[in-house]
């Protein structure tokens, strides 16, 4: 596998496994999957210092294309008052067809090194329904529980919690 930072050749690919898990799963709290003009926009919105990044697999796999996206992740901003700006929020993505093969681990590792090169001290992520293989990846990348937010969605006919994790960036 390898990590490269995300183009807009990608959009159709990312917008495809988020907009899955908008329709099918509860990953995310939106409830209406993005248009090509949304996500183009959202791709516009992630570079720089707010970076996505995706997993392709290495071009000697026969089995897929240099070009396909196992995953992808980012960085955005924490919040929008200016006293945040130090603070990220990450967001992780594996196609379900790739999960369990250490996709997420590859994408989380490049994220907090873009995170730390960035200049960010604080990373922050919002976990919904309790994915245990979501809070299990970001404790093995040195995230921190700060709490649960109990109810605070409600997607499918339930409500839903968020666990809260953080990583400080290390002195």
């Amino acid at each position: 596998m390898q990590i490269r930072l995300a183009t807009m050749a990608d959009a159709d690919a990312i917008a495809e496994i988020y907009n899955r898990e908008v329709t099918e799963g509860t990953a995310t709290f939106d409830m209406l999957p993005r248009t090509t003009a949304e996500q183009a926009a959202w791709m516009r919105d992630h570079s720089g210092a707010y970076p996505c990044i995706v997993a392709v697999p290495d071009t000697t796999d026969d089995t897929t294309t240099g070009d396909t996206v196992l995953g992808w992740a980012c960085l955005s901003p924490y919040r929008t008052r200016p006293a945040y700006s130090t603070s990220v929020e990450d967001s992780i993505y594996v196609h379900r067809d790739h999960q369990g093969r250490g996709v997420g681990g590859l994408l989380l590792g490049n994220l907090v090194a873009l995170a730390d090169e960035h200049g960010f001290h604080a990373i922050f992520a919002r976990i919904a329904d309790a994915g245990a293989a979501s809070v299990t990846l970001h404790a093995k990348h040195d995230f921190e529980l700060i709490g649960v937010e109990r109810e605070v969605g409600r997607k499918f006919g339930r409500w839903l919690d968020v666990t809260l994790m953080q990583r400080l960036r290390p002195a």
